[in-house]
């Protein structure tokens, strides 16, 4: 049961950092624009080593945005609840943190998962018809890698519940 709280909480804490990393860089895309390398991230653009605030409330990057914080928030609450299972703090005698934790962080999944698909689909849809050479970058990527690692935190989590909830019966028949 310490094995998976162990290995959750490992993915939990790389996958939290690679949110905020992901979250708060300007690489989401790259794309050349009038000769320039231009690149972008959630909250800025880059063009020739300059960077502006993207001062448009474009839905697209709202909804991004407001998804990755959220589930910033997920990953970063189910890391407190996890550490407090694997610790075993019994504040609250009916309330199971090992499976709380595990939801956080397939909530947390969720989110990252909706903004990756809320900005992929409109960044394909609309830089890939107006920009002949673009590409996504590695704050993109870095948001990928954190989805599938709090999806395992989630995985490692449930089953650490599952060997406390269900124990097995060692004594013979």
């Amino acid at each position: 049961m310490y094995s998976f709280m162990g290995g959750g909480l490992f993915c939990a804490g790389v996958g939290n950092i690679l949110l905020i990393v992901s979250t708060a860089t300007d690489y989401w895309m790259q794309y050349r624009h009038s000769g320039n390398y231009m690149h972008q991230g959630l909250w800025r653009y880059c063009v020739t080593g300059k960077c502006y605030s993207h001062t448009d409330s474009i839905a697209y990057w709202d909804a991004t945005r407001a998804f990755m914080i959220l589930s910033l928030l997920a990953c970063f609450i189910g890391i407190i609840i996890g550490i407090l299972a694997f610790i075993h703090y019994s504040s609250f005698e009916r309330f199971d943190k090992t499976f709380a934790a595990g939801i956080l962080f397939f909530i947390s999944c969720i989110f990252v998962l909706l903004a990756m698909a809320v900005y992929t689909g409109v960044t394909v849809n609309y830089y890939g018809k107006r920009y002949g050479n673009w590409r996504f970058s590695w704050s993109y990527i870095t948001g990928w890698v954190a989805a599938v690692l709090t999806f395992f935190s989630g995985i490692f989590y449930m089953c650490a519940y599952r060997m406390h909830e269900c124990p097995r019966n060692t004594s013979p028949h």
